[in-house]
This record gives C-alpha cells, sequence and structure tokens, in this order.
C-alpha cells in the first residue's frame, strides 16, 4: 500500500504543472509521457582526413676512382750548333786575255756587162688612110683610127763584179795564266736538334659516375570511415505510455568498476545487454536516465567527476548499439546520495562502502 501510495504522490507532483494528463488513467497504474523520437539511421562514410600527394625522394650522386696519364712536362728540343770547316784551294786565273792581230784584204773585182731598158714598150692610137669610099664631104670621118705599138729600147752598159770582198786575216795572240790560293768551306755550320722527352705522371682522380637524381613516389590518400546519423523520421509527437510501476524508480545495474576506473569490462557490457537493452526496446521513445554514484571515501570533486564519467561510459555504450542519444540522460552525483550512514568520518566496512559505490536506472518523463 506504501508503494502505491508513492507512485500516486510521484504522479501527482510530476503532473501538477501538466495540461494534458493521460486519457482514462486506471487506479494503481504508472504512465511516463513519451515523445515520438526522432528516428536516425546510422550511415557510414569515408572522409579523406589526408589527400594523396607525391614524396620526391634524393637520390644522391654516386662516384667512381680512375687512373689517368698526365702530362706534367712537355716535349722539348735542344739545340747544339756544329761549327763550319774551312780548307784551301788554289784558283787559276787569267792574268791576260787573249787576242787576234789583224791584216786587211782588200776587194778583187772583175769584168761585166748589163743591158739597161732606156725606152719601155708602148703603143698608142695613130689615124690612118681615109676610106676610099667615103659618103661624108668631110674628109676626117672616113679615115681609119689604128693603136700601133712600139718595142722597148735598150743600151749594154760596162760594169764591174766583186770577185772577192774585202775581208781580214786574225793573227793568235797567246793568253797569260797565273794563279792564288783561298779558302773555301769544306763543311758548313749547322744546328743539331736533339728532342728531349715529355715527362708524365699517374693521376687518381673522382669522377661522377652517376648524378643525383630524385624519384616520385605517390603517398595514398588516408581515408577515414566517419559514422554519422542521418534522420530517417522526425518525431516530436507527445504521448504518455503505461509502464510498469518498478521501471519508474531506480534499478539497481550490477556493474563491478574497477577502482577508479570508468572504463566498462566485457562483463559490464554484457550486463547493459541484458539489462538495459531489453528496457528500451520494450519501451519505445520513453528517457532513461543513468545514475552513478560512488562512497565518501576520497575528495568530492574527485568523487564527481568519476561518477559522471561512469554514467557517460553506460551512455556511450547505448549510443554506440543504436540508441538515441537523446533518450539517454547520464547523471552522476559523486557521494551525494549515500544508501547508509558511510559519510566522511564515519568507519564503514567494505560491505557498506560497497553499498554506495553503485550504478542505476529509470524511466523518466521527457
Amino acid at each position: 500500500m506504501k508503494k502505491v501510495l508513492f507512485i500516486v504522490a510521484l504522479f501527482t507532483t510530476a503532473f501538477m504543472s501538466a495540461q494534458d494528463l493521460p486519457a482514462n488513467p486506471e487506479p494503481g497504474k504508472c504512465y511516463v509521457r513519451c515523445t515520438t523520437p526522432d528516428v536516425y539511421t546510422n550511415e557510414t562514410t569515408s572522409v579523406v582526413v589526408k589527400p594523396a600527394y607525391k614524396v620526391l625522394k634524393t637520390v644522391p650522386a654516386t662516384y667512381k676512382t680512375v687512373t689517368e696519364r698526365v702530362l706534367v712536362k712537355e716535349e722539348g728540343k735542344k739545340l747544339s750548333v756544329v761549327p763550319a770547316k774551312w780548307g784551301t784551294e788554289t784558283v787559276t786565273y787569267v792574268s791576260k786575255e787573249g787576242a787576234n792581230s789583224l791584216k786587211i784584204v782588200p776587194a778583187s773585182f772583175r769584168p761585166s756587162s748589163e743591158t739597161i731598158e732606156i725606152k719601155p714598150a708602148y703603143a698608142q692610137w695613130e689615124l690612118g688612110s681615109p676610106a676610099p669610099d667615103c659618103a661624108s664631104g668631110n674628109p676626117d670621118d672616113c679615115r681609119y683610127w689604128c693603136y700601133k705599138g712600139y718595142p722597148a729600147e735598150y743600151t749594154t752598159v760596162s760594169t764591174q763584179l766583186v770577185a772577192n770582198d774585202a775581208s781580214t786575216q786574225k793573227t793568235a795572240i797567246a793568253a797569260k795564266n797565273a794563279s792564288y790560293t783561298k779558302r773555301v768551306m769544306l763543311e758548313p755550320a749547322r744546328v743539331v736538334e736533339e728532342i728531349i722527352p715529355a715527362v708524365y705522371e699517374t693521376i687518381t682522380r673522382t669522377v661522377l659516375d652517376k648524378d643525383a637524381y630524385t624519384v616520385e613516389e605517390t603517398i595514398p590518400a588516408v581515408t577515414e570511415t566517419i559514422t554519422k546519423e542521418v534522420l530517417q523520421t522526425k518525431g516530436g509527437l507527445t504521448t504518455w505510455k503505461e509502464v510498469e510501476c518498478s521501471l519508474v524508480e531506480y534499478q539497481a545495474l550490477p556493474i563491478s568498476w574497477n577502482l577508479g576506473s570508468s572504463t566498462l569490462t566485457s562483463e559490464a557490457k554484457r550486463i547493459i545487454d541484458s539489462r538495459l537493452m531489453p528496457v528500451l526496446q520494450q519501451n519505445p521513445g520513453t528517457k532513461l536516465e543513468i545514475a552513478s554514484h560512488t562512497d565518501a571515501r576520497g575528495g568530492a570533486s574527485p568523487n564527481q567527476d568519476l561518477s559522471e564519467k561512469r554514467a557517460k561510459a553506460v551512455a556511450d555504450y547505448l549510443i554506440s548499439k543504436g540508441v538515441n542519444s537523446s533518450l539517454l540522460v547520464a547523471n552522476g552525483y559523486g557521494e551525494r546520495k549515500l544508501k547508509n550512514r558511510c559519510a566522511d568520518g564515519v568507519s564503514c566496512t567494505e560491505r557498506e562502502h560497497a553499498a554506495n559505490r553503485r550504478t542505476e536506472f529509470r524511466l523518466i518523463n521527457n
């Protein structure tokens, strides 16, 4: 009976400011106000967090050692002068040249004659006797003209011809010779050329075998798979739903947290799957509070932070299972709601402290 009265009082308090109560409520029943939730679906998308790019790697130049024969002193020449060689020679010369004495032989003649034309042959026209039967009264009309020739006229002249022309007779006068001695070059001076060979040395040097170059490498893009909620159906319609009365009160969620830790163990996840998931599936659209508490040992502020982290860890796990985050309320109460006398300064057993280290849940109104 006390339980029924408590529930009635609870609903009376909760609904005092409500303007729309459940229609036709039944005595002894419990109701929660539910908002039709927005229905989301999870989609995964790949996001390029780092694009593909090229990396240039430098391959250094390589060298090799070679030996080489090099000229350190060029080939030269050495010149030596060989003097001339001299000798003597007797030279004969004409000290007085030979000549001739001349005797003149006068010319001689022989008699001769020569016929000379003194008047050349010629011809001329001459008037002849008149014709006997001339009918003209002019006697000159009937006369003949004759072209009469005359022979040349000659005369003979006594002449002399040269029998022998004038000439000379030469009588030779012998030449006179003399001699002298002179110094003559037997062998001229000359230059002797001597080759001085070049000087070589062997050196070692480092030469470029292959020059430096770059190698291009493509670094693939880095993608990250992101899960996002996509609104499928818009909610918001307010309804009242009958629920078990026990679900509106705090129910223990028997999670054994490691000391000072807010990390869910595999056993803790199994408990959430078996205790909380069925409640949410059987009461769609209702809001769930997750409350976490600590004992009084330690500072109040660290205990508050730890309780909040533990409540959030449970909520995050439910969200990862597909529960809408708008239906979850994670509250940490630290050491403010102890279930027994074990406050600061009170000596308690470990079992009594463990009763305060708890995580609970209940259905609440939207």
